[in-house]
């Protein structure tokens, strides 16, 4: 039996499947288990507390979890762990959430492509057809994630708050969220997952796409990250398609094409939830 994951900082989705490659399980879903902003405790109480997993913990062979937060050594190794205590008699493989979006979105196993998730936070890759490169280590929501949710709900917060905001898309933001700015605080510095949090804003852009304000704000967001990723790739972009992953991608597909355009990249594919080509993935690995 075995248990492919993927997961961000917001939510990990779990899909069990069989020696055959059947699905014996609906989808399983838990919190978002980040390794490189959740403690250690925090991180398996999430995974014991889902009754549906624990009824499979001693028949998993195999795990293979991707996942934000995993692209380096130590939060990496911590999860690791932490899968080995609770699935004991799996093998288990964790990767950065960047090669799930490449197993999702590539159209053949060794295909060259420019890889980029954009969901909760935001990366991107080179993947030259039989491995993965990184230009760019992240260092999180805090320095980088641009075009991200959690980059998205900063620049509707700090808008709303400095007066930028056109003032009918102003009562609109009042009237979803509680803007106080107590309640801000209080989320971003005592709670935990402040990402999460942020990116919660992100839908209001997606709800109010008619408005100029908000589409530039979708391309500003586009734009910068472009430079600041996409770019690290230049030379490789000659050639190769830039394919996308996550629900901020999805639901900016246009806005993504109308820069690509204007910026001079080719766009290739786009994925919105990466777990459902993971599993296409794995089945096809278990038929080889």
């Amino acid at each position: 039996m075995i248990l492919i994951t993927d997961s961000g900082s917001t939510k990990c989705d779990w899909i069990v499947i069989d020696s055959n490659g059947e699905q014996i399980h609906e989808k399983i879903r838990t919190k978002g288990l980040n390794p490189a902003i959740l403690k250690e405790k925090k991180l398996d109480k999430i995974i014991r507390k889902s009754d549906e997993l624990m009824q499979f913990k001693n028949q998993v062979t195999h795990v293979f979890f991707y996942g934000a937060g995993c692209g380096t050594t130590k939060p990496k190794l911590m999860l690791s762990e932490i899968l080995e205590s609770i699935f004991s008699n799996a093998v288990v493989d964790v990767q950065e959430d960047t090669m799930a979006a490449v197993r999702a979105t590539i159209n053949h196993n060794s295909e060259a492509s420019v890889v980029c998730i954009m969901g909760t936070g935001s990366n991107c890759s080179y993947f030259d057809g039989s491995k993965l490169h990184q230009r760019v280590l992240s260092l999180g929501y805090t320095l980088m994630d641009d075009a991200s949710g959690n980059y998205y709900g900063k620049e509707l917060i700090k808008d709303y708050y400095f007066n930028y905001m056109p003032e009918d898309i102003k009562i609109a933001f009042e009237h979803k969220y509680n803007l106080e700015a107590d309640f801000i605080k209080y989320n971003l510095y005592k709670q935990p997952n402040p990402n999460a949090y942020l990116a919660s804003f992100a839908e209001f852009m997606f709800l109010n796409k008619e408005s100029k304000y908000i589409i530039e704000l979708i391309k500003k967001g586009i734009r910068v990250f472009t430079k600041n990723m996409i770019f690290q790739y230049k030379e490789e972009l000659k050639t190769v398609p830039v394919h996308f992953a996550g629900s901020i991608a999805f639901f900016a597909e246009d806005e993504i094409r109308q820069v690509a355009d204007e910026l001079g990249f080719t766009v290739g594919n786009f994925e919105r939830r990466p777990i459902e080509g993971l599993v296409k993935y794995h089945v096809n690995q278990l038929k080889n």
